[in-house]
C-alpha cells in the first residue's frame, strides 16, 4: 500500500512538474511572439524622444515623457499608475533659442549648446572674442574692470585627434569570456584609482582646482560678461553636454555659457592668438522653472494574484531624465521604453503574476541617482544607518536597464552568486540571440545601485557597447536616430522572460549578505 501510494506521489508530482514546464514553455512562446512579432517598443521610443524633446531634471520635456508614459501604462491595463513625489530636486530649466555664429573675419555658425542651468544673453549679443588666461587666483586682478559686455574664451588645449577606431562596436566572444570568468571582487573593493599620491587628482589639486573655478566664475558675474565660450568634450562635431551652474534654488547667479565644439572653439582660439579680429555673434534664451521643485517617478503595477505572493515585489526601471543636448534615446529612452514594453507585452499576452510586478522610471539620475535614491529611502530603508522598513523584505528582484541602446548580452550578478545559476538557466532560450554570459562583477553609476545598497537584489542587464561611450552619451548626437530596433526588441523580451519567472518562483530571489551601515 505504502509503495503503491508513493508511485502515485511521484507520478502526480512528474505530472505537475511536466505541466508546469509546458506553461513556462507557452508563455515564453508568446512573449517571443509579442516582443519580437508585434513589438511598440520604437513607437515607445519615439513619443519619449521626438515627442517630448530634451527630458532635462524637472524640466517641461520630461513632464511630458512622465505624462505619456503615465498615461501608456493606463492604457495597457496596469494599475496605479501616477507620478509619485520622491523628494525636493530644484529647478527645471530648458533652452529656449539657441544661435551663435562667427560674423568676422567671415560668417559660420558654430557649434554650440547652452550649458545647463545658465542664463541667456538677454537677447542679440555681437562683440569681438578676447582670450584670456587665468591659472591662478592671482591672474584674475589683471582682467578686473576690463570684461563688462564681452565675449570670453580661455586659451586651452585642443583635445581633437583621430583615433582610427569605429565609434560602434559590440561586445566581443573573448570579452564576453573574460566576464563570466571573472573573479569575485571584494565587498568595498573598487576599480584602479585615477593619479596616484601627488598626481594630478589628488584631493588637494581638486580642492584648489574647484577654489579657481568658483573665482573665475564670480568674476565673470560681477564684470559683466556677455558670454563665455567654453570648449565641449567630443571630436566631428559631437558636444558631451554638462552644466554650468546649479539647479538648487538657492544657486548663486554665472554668466550665459555656451559649450562649443572643439573643432569651432579651437578655429576661434587659433584666429584670435594670431591676432585675427574673431567677431561673434549670439542670441541664447533659456527658462527657468521653479513653480514645482519636486522631483517625480512614473510608477505602475500588475498586481499579483497568489494570495500568500502578490504583496511580494518585482521591481523594473530605468531613468527617464536625460541631458539637454539632444533627446536622450540611448540615455536613457532605450532603457525606459524597453520597460514599458515589458509592461506591454506582459499585459498583452494575459499574465497573471503571483506576485506584484511594478515599473518605476527614475528622475533626476544624472545629477546623482536621486530619483531611486529617495524612492529606495521612502519605501525600503536608509543605505546610511542600515535601518530597512518592513517592505524591503518583500522584494524579490530589481531589472534596470541604462546602458544604451545595445542588446543585453547577460547580468551582472553584482556578486550575488546564488543567482547565477537561476539566471543561466532564464538565459537559455536566447542563447542564439548573443545572452548568454552571467558575470560575478559588480557595474556601477546607474539606478540599482540604490536596491543594492540596502540589500535588496539589484541587478543591471550587460549590453553591447554601440556608439555610447564614443558618440551618444549625453551628447548632442543622442538621438532617435541612434536606437537599435532589433536590440531594443530583444532586450524587452528578455527582460519580460525574467520579469516573468521572478515573479512566479515559489521562493524569492536569493540574497547577498546584508551590507553594514558606512562608519561615519
Amino acid at each position: 500500500m505504502k509503495r503503491k501510494l508513493l508511485y502515485v506521489l511521484l507520478l502526480t508530482a512528474g505530472t505537475i512538474g511536466s505541466a508546469s514546464a509546458q506553461t513556462d514553455q507557452q508563455m515564453l512562446d508568446r512573449i517571443k511572439d509579442e516582443g519580437l512579432e508585434k513589438s511598440q517598443v520604437m513607437a515607445t521610443a519615439f513619443q519619449l524622444t521626438d515627442v517630448a524633446g530634451p527630458r532635462l531634471a524637472n524640466s517641461p520635456g520630461l513632464k511630458r515623457a512622465q505624462d505619456w508614459a503615465v498615461n501608456a501604462l493606463k492604457t495597457w491595463g496596469a494599475v496605479n499608475a501616477r507620478r509619485e513625489p520622491w523628494g525636493k530636486f530644484g529647478k527645471g530649466w530648458e533652452v529656449q533659442k539657441n544661435y551663435a555664429a562667427i560674423t568676422a573675419p567671415y560668417y559660420h555658425a558654430i557649434i554650440a549648446i547652452p550649458k545647463a542651468w545658465t542664463p541667456g544673453t538677454n537677447g542679440l549679443i555681437k562683440g569681438d572674442v578676447m582670450v584670456i588666461k587665468i591659472d591662478t587666483i592671482t591672474d584674475i586682478d589683471k582682467y578686473k574692470g576690463t570684461l563688462k559686455g564681452k565675449i570670453v574664451m580661455t586659451d586651452v588645449k585642443g583635445s581633437i585627434e583621430n583615433t582610427f577606431k569605429p565609434d560602434a562596436s559590440r561586445l566581443t566572444d573573448s570579452a564576453l569570456t573574460a566576464m563570466a570568468n571573472a573573479a569575485p571582487v571584494a565587498p568595498g573593493a573598487g576599480g584602479p584609482r585615477r593619479g596616484g599620491p601627488g598626481g594630478p587628482f589628488t584631493p588637494g589639486r581638486i580642492q584648489a582646482l574647484l577654489a579657481l573655478r568658483a573665482a573665475i566664475t564670480n568674476l565673470y558675474v560681477s564684470e559683466g560678461v556677455g558670454l563665455v565660450l567654453s570648449q565641449g568634450r567630443g571630436t566631428d562635431g559631437t558636444v558631451f553636454t554638462t552644466n554650468g551652474a546649479s539647479y538648487a534654488d538657492t544657486a548663486h547667479a554665472v554668466a550665459p555659457e555656451l559649450e562649443t565644439s572643439g573643432e569651432d572653439y579651437q578655429r576661434i582660439l587659433r584666429l584670435a592668438k594670431a591676432g585675427i579680429k574673431v567677431e561673434l555673434e549670439a542670441d541664447i534664451k533659456t527658462e527657468f522653472f521653479t513653480n514645482d521643485l519636486q522631483g517625480y517617478d512614473v510608477v505602475g503595477e500588475i498586481p499579483g494574484t497568489d494570495p500568500k505572493l502578490k504583496d511580494q515585489l518585482v521591481i523594473i526601471g530605468g531613468h527617464l531624465d536625460s541631458w539637454h543636448a539632444a533627446t536622450g534615446a540611448t540615455d536613457n529612452a532605450a532603457g525606459s521604453a524597453v520597460m514599458l514594453e515589458t509592461m506591454r507585452i506582459l499585459k498583452r499576452v494575459g499574465f497573471k503574476p503571483r506576485r506584484t510586478i511594478r515599473i518605476v522610471l527614475w528622475s533626476s539620475e544624472e545629477q546623482g541617482l536621486f530619483g531611486s535614491r529617495f524612492y529606495v529611502l521612502n519605501h525600503f530603508g536608509d543605505p546610511k544607518t542600515m535601518i530597512l522598513k518592513p517592505e524591503a523584505a518583500k522584494v524579490s528582484a530589481y531589472y534596470n536597464l541604462d546602458n544604451g541602446t545595445g542588446k543585453i548580452r547577460g547580468v551582472y550578478l553584482q556578486g550575488n552568486s546564488a543567482v547565477g545559476a537561476i539566471f543561466q538557466s532564464w538565459l537559455a532560450p536566447f542563447k542564439d540571440m548573443g545572452a548568454n554570459t552571467v558575470t560575478i562583477g559588480n557595474t556601477g553609476g546607474t539606478d540599482h545601485l540604490s536596491f543594492d545598497a540596502v540589500g535588496i537584489p539589484g541587478f543591471q542587464y550587460i549590453q553591447d557597447n554601440m556608439d555610447y561611450g564614443t558618440r551618444t552619451h549625453h551628447s548632442n548626437q543622442d538621438t532617435y536616430d541612434k536606437l537599435s530596433e532589433a536590440d531594443l526588441k530583444q532586450a524587452a523580451t528578455i527582460n519580460a522572460w525574467f520579469v516573468y519567472n521572478t515573479s512566479q518562483r515559489d521562493e524569492m530571489m536569493p540574497r547577498k549578505e546584508l551590507p553594514t551601515a558606512p562608519k561615519n
